[in-house]
């Protein structure tokens, strides 16, 4: 038991991750320091999607699930998870690549408003 809920925090934590690396951003427009965590998590998931890699949440979740009693993961956290909620069919390495662009383009978008908001403040 005590490994599934263990397996379960993993899982939990690998989404929270996620949606750091994609949205986190957005938290620096209230706390100044959340870019120097922001920045590197959402560097090493670009590069995660970007290269194939395997996040180490991933096999983590799978060990702990099996030393419960149960299996582990037949596929990647992705593929496990967030494709059959998003998207109908396997994740390519094309999605792939989109899916890494698309967190480059959205942190990107974020950050450069957020550096024309503290250009304004020194305008001013």
């Amino acid at each position: 038991m005590i490994y599934q809920t263990l397996a379960d925090l993993v899982l939990l934590l690998h989404v929270v991750f996620i949606v750091f690396v994609l949205l986190g951003g957005l938290l620096a427009f209230r706390w100044h320091w959340v870019p120097m965590a922001h920045l590197p998590a959402a560097a090493w998931g670009v590069a995660v999607e970007l290269f194939g890699w395997v996040c180490p949440l991933t096999p983590l979740e799978s060990a702990l699930r099996r030393a419960g009693g149960g299996t582990g993961l037949s596929a990647g956290f992705i593929e496990q998870y967030l494709v059959p909620l998003v998207y109908p069919t396997e994740l390519t390495r094309n999605l792939q690549l989109v899916l890494g662009a698309i967190v480059v383009v959205v942190n990107v978008v974020v950050y450069v408003l957020i550096l024309r908001r503290q250009r304004r403040r020194t305008d001013r």
